[in-house]
């Protein structure tokens, strides 16, 4: 498989403008703001996502999986100041917002539809 310049700078994109809200507010909520700013969280997803797309050209399976959860708990400790076990709370705590997020966006989008 091709790697598509056009559909990666997209998705970086789109990425970082919905996950860097969500990533801050979750390391503002566990660290506080003295730490957890947001062109930290924005620094945080856009490598979180670049050096994930060379993984997946490299096509390392399991391996390749696992270790990017590390790189992305690393990124959160080290954009963060925190530890590793802080670091998963923040990254738990970001999927749970980012799911309501979704949700929430999803029920306003149907009932948009239904009305039209």
């Amino acid at each position: 498989m091709a790697f598509d310049l056009v559909a990666f700078v997209i998705h970086l994109v789109v990425a970082t403008i919905v996950l860097a809200p969500v990533l801050w507010l979750a390391g503002r909520a566990l660290v506080g703001k003295d730490k957890a700013k947001f062109t930290d969280a924005v620094w945080i997803v856009v490598l979180g996502i670049v050096i994930g797309a060379i993984f997946g050209v490299l096509n390392l399976g399991i391996v390749g999986l696992i270790l990017q959860l590390i790189l992305w708990l690393y990124l959160i400790k080290h954009f963060f100041d925190c530890g590793w076990l802080t670091a998963f709370v923040i990254a738990i705590v970001a999927v749970i917002i980012f799911v309501i997020l979704a949700v929430v966006l999803g029920l306003i989008g149907f009932a948009l539809i239904t009305f039209i």
